[in-house]
């Protein structure tokens, strides 16, 4: 998620190009294979936000407006277990087995989801689109590790966040043109040739990067443990949306345990308690995702059930924040800064300022173009965090830290749109209205906010 157009570079105290000396000319190879990295994640990006845009008249057709936040939880969900396992495949076997398998796995979610009767279908559809794109984001992290030198790291990381944003301003209005012209279904049919494309391209420049040795030291696999991990936050947010109180009661209680537990062993040492360094900027990308991804997911249905809009038009509400998004990640581009605690801060402040000035959606007289501020947060801390996390990756373990920074982001999706879903579930069956559940859903993510600004005085990069 950054900026694209003209020359994109990232300077950090630390780099020659900081100090006047000329960045390192990659080769040919390294070329194409940042190509191949950045078409992959705005493969991933361009799927997820076609997605949410259509997903409200997905569920208008389908009869299945308890099932929509399931559908974005599952979808999450599983990326969180196929993140862990392409991080440790890679630093164990290197990473082209892993992500021609996540390929693979995408495109037949994508078919199940374009031929499906019903919500139970969507659901296992991007059940399997989640574990087939959750591999990307750290194998490209692994690979900037491994295969760029040190002063065109950071730039690379600003091309990958350009590769998640950059989608966003053409995605939801394609994707509301498909779905308005031809249906929806045909959008997961485009998808496919896309995909193709992309693993074609990128596979064979990343053949060169094969494991690191491990000195003969075998680790457990952690992928039980996120499964794990997974089943804690699905029934969570199951357990939520069960109309029996007992019940319901046991499901959550249990399922938070199961997720707490699991999380301990798959997060830094001292997450819990934001310890300063790693653990902290852990903490930071879950809060961040789950405050921008808590309005972000639910604003399309605000504009379909309160604003009644069309779909092309939902989709250039998301336009508005990816835009923004892109304007903040510019700024951070050219003004990096010497501290990551005061750029990360400056985001979240932003960030509640974007939830404050969109709440009034919930009434139809407010213009939807309101959570672009939104936006704007999260581009000004992305990057710094992104960067300050990695440089804690050391050889031979480049996996573990970026599928950590990626489950971060993973499941602070997974549990507010999981939590936002079963208030969209209670308001469809009750007599609470809609406007109310999305209210408490923006309530929560401006809480995250506040979370976040707090962790912030812990962070730290490695570097420093």
């Amino acid at each position: 998620m950054a900026v694209g157009g003209a020359r994109l570079t990232v300077l950090s105290e630390s780099t020659p190009a900081a100090s006047g000396v000329p960045p390192t000319t990659l080769t040919l190879h390294q070329k194409l294979l940042a190509v191949g990295l950045v078409l992959a994640v705005m493969l991933v990006a361009f799927e997820v936000t076609a997605v949410i845009t259509a997903l409200p008249t997905i569920t208008d057709e389908l009869g299945g407006d308890s099932l929509y936040g399931v559908s974005l939880a599952a979808y999450t969900l599983a990326t969180l277990v196929s993140l862990v396992a392409a991080g440790e495949l890679a630093d164990r076997y290197g990473p082209t087995v892993p992500f021609t398998f996540n390929i693979v796995l995408f495109i037949v979610g994508l078919v199940v989801a374009a031929t499906a009767d019903s919500m139970v279908l969507i659901v296992i559809g991007r059940t399997l689109q989640g574990a087939g794109t959750g591999g990307f984001p750290p194998i490209a992290y692994v690979l900037v590790k491994r295969a760029f030198p040190d002063d065109r790291q950071a730039a690379m990381y600003a091309f990958l966040s350009a590769g998640w944003v950059l989608p966003s301003l053409f995605a939801p209005a394609i994707s509301g043109w498909i779905t308005e012209s031809f249906g929806w279904r045909w959008l997961f049919w485009a998808i496919i040739p896309l995909a193709v494309a992309v693993g074609v391209l990128a596979v064979r420049p990343m053949r060169d990067y094969g494991p690191v040795e491990s000195n003969g030291v075998s680790k457990p696999s952690r992928v039980p443990t996120a499964a794990a991990a997974a089943v804690g936050i699905g029934a969570l947010v199951i357990g939520l949306q069960v109309e029996e109180v007992a019940v319901a009661v046991v499901t959550s209680v249990l399922g938070a345990v199961v997720m707490v537990l699991a999380l301990r062993r798959l997060l830094p040492a001292g997450f819990g308690r934001a310890r300063a360094g790693l653990p902290a900027l852990i903490a930071v990308r879950m809060s961040a995702t789950a405050a921008f991804l808590g309005v972000d997911s639910f604003v399309p249905l605000a504009a379909d059930r309160i604003h009644h809009v069309s779909p092309l038009q939902q989709g250039f509400v998301i336009i508005g924040a990816a835009l923004t998004w892109t304007v903040g990640q510019w700024y951070r581009v050219r003004r990096p800064g010497r501290n990551p605690v005061s750029a990360i801060r400056t985001g979240f402040v932003v960030m509640l300022l974007g939830v404050v000035l969109v709440t009034p959606v919930l009434s139809a007289s407010w213009p939807l173009a309101a959570w672009a501020v939104g936006g704007l947060g999260m581009g000004l801390l992305f990057n710094p965090s992104t960067i300050a996390a990695m440089s804690y990756a050391t050889e031979g373990n480049e996996g573990l830290v970026s599928s950590q920074v990626n489950l971060a982001d993973s499941v602070g999706f997974s549990l507010m749109g999981g939590i936002g879903g079963a208030t969209v579930a209670i308001a469809e069956r009750t007599s609470w209205p809609l406007r109310d559940a999305l209210g408490l859903n923006f309530a929560l993510a401006a809480a995250m906010t506040v979370v976040g600004m707090l962790v912030c005085r812990n962070v730290r990069s490695a570097t420093a």
